[in-house]
Formats: C-alpha cells, sequence, structure tokens
C-alpha cells in the first residue's frame, strides 16, 4: 500500500456493517481496535516494532486516531463536494478550517527536512526527521503527512463518496463507470433500484 492511501485507509475505519448498520473499527472494539488497525498499518506507516509494542501500552492509540479521521473525513467531504459527503458524518462535519488546522498541527508534530536525491536520471524528495521523536507523533505526523499528500496528488480528483445504500465509504474512482467502492455495493443498490421500480408499479 502507498502512504498516501493511508488517508483512505483511515476513513475507511467507518464503514458498512453488513447488516444495514455503521461500524466504527476504532471506536466499536475500544483501544484493542485502534491497536489492530495500527498493527496492520505499522509498517506503512514506518513505525518499528518498538514503537508499534509502546503505542499498544500506551493506551492512547484510539484517542491519537479518532481526531485525526475526524478532520480527514470533514476534508474528503469537501474534495468530494459538490457531489453528497459520505452519510455516516454528512450531519456532523468539521468546518474545513478546523480539519485542516488539526491536520496541519499533527503534520507538524515531528520536525522533518526534505532531502533531495538522484537516482536513474530522476530527481526526488523524501522527509527524513531532523529530531528523534516519540512514536505518538510519529504516528499523528505520519497519517496527517499522507492525508496531506493524498489531498494535493492527482488522486483527489477521483475521490467519491460511495453512493450505495448504506456504504459510507470513501474510495477513488479507477474508470469511469464506476460508480461504488466496491462490487457488492453496486450490486445493493442495484437490488435497490430494482425494490424501488417494483414498488412504483404495484
Amino acid at each position: 500500500m502507498e502512504q498516501q492511501h493511508l488517508a483512505l485507509e483511515l476513513a475507511s475505519t467507518v464503514r458498512h456493517d453488513g447488516n444495514g448498520g455503521v461500524a466504527d473499527d476504532l471506536s466499536d472494539a475500544g483501544e484493542e481496535g485502534a491497536v489492530r488497525w495500527l498493527r496492520a498499518q505499522g509498517e506503512t506507516l514506518g513505525l518499528t516494532p518498538a514503537d508499534l509494542s509502546a503505542l499498544a501500552k500506551s493506551g492512547t492509540v484510539r484517542e491519537d486516531l479518532l481526531p485525526l479521521r475526524q478532520a480527514v473525513r470533514a476534508l474528503f467531504a469537501q474534495a468530494v463536494s459538490p457531489a453528497p459527503p459520505s452519510p455516516a458524518d454528512a450531519h456532523r462535519l468539521l468546518p474545513v478550517p478546523e480539519a485542516l488546522d488539526r491536520l496541519n498541527t499533527a503534520a507538524a508534530r515531528e520536525p522533518a527536512a526534505p532531502q533531495l536525491t538522484y537516482e536513474d536520471g530522476d530527481f526526488t524528495q523524501t522527509l527524513l526527521p531532523t529530531a528523534p521523536t516519540d512514536p505518538r507523533n510519529r504516528l499523528t505526523a505520519a497519517l496527517a503527512r499522507a492525508a496531506i499528500t493524498f489531498l494535493t496528488g492527482p488522486e483527489r480528483a477521483h475521490l467519491r463518496a460511495c453512493t450505495a445504500p448504506r456504504c459510507v465509504r470513501y474510495f477513488v474512482q479507477r474508470h469511469g463507470r464506476q460508480g461504488y467502492c466496491k462490487p457488492s455495493c453496486g450490486n445493493r443498490a442495484r437490488v435497490a433500484r430494482h425494490y424501488q421500480r417494483q414498488r412504483a408499479l404495484d
């Protein structure tokens, strides 16, 4: 997984539960659920096993992730506008300035300097930490920077809120006809349309 897709992964911890409701992978199982998600993303985040262990023991993973997720989902809602945002949080979105401030503050928690490299005839830029920081700062900074990279990159133009009934995910549209985050959502939308047509005929 590319690091910029961490923003989508974080936003997708709010999802349809398969039973008509909404599941929250970070809250439904409490701190344990947040730690489970973090461990699954640890390598992409650039966290060492020692970092992950320290974070798991800290009891603050959920507390660190939830405000960032709220900011990311608010900015995703802004990015898909004027199309409607995900119904999961459309009624309680953070104002854009507050979401931006939250994301930028988190991104600045780990001081880093750009490093220029040249390889195979091309220049690339990476950010390297300029001072050691604690794992909590590395976690929040990495997630915030991934969101910034995504929102300023080419895939932002293809960000969509899934319009299938009861779905609450955001996704990157891979081709012009893709209207749903996954095939099962497309199937559910077709069934719902068929049901509505049948009701209209009755």
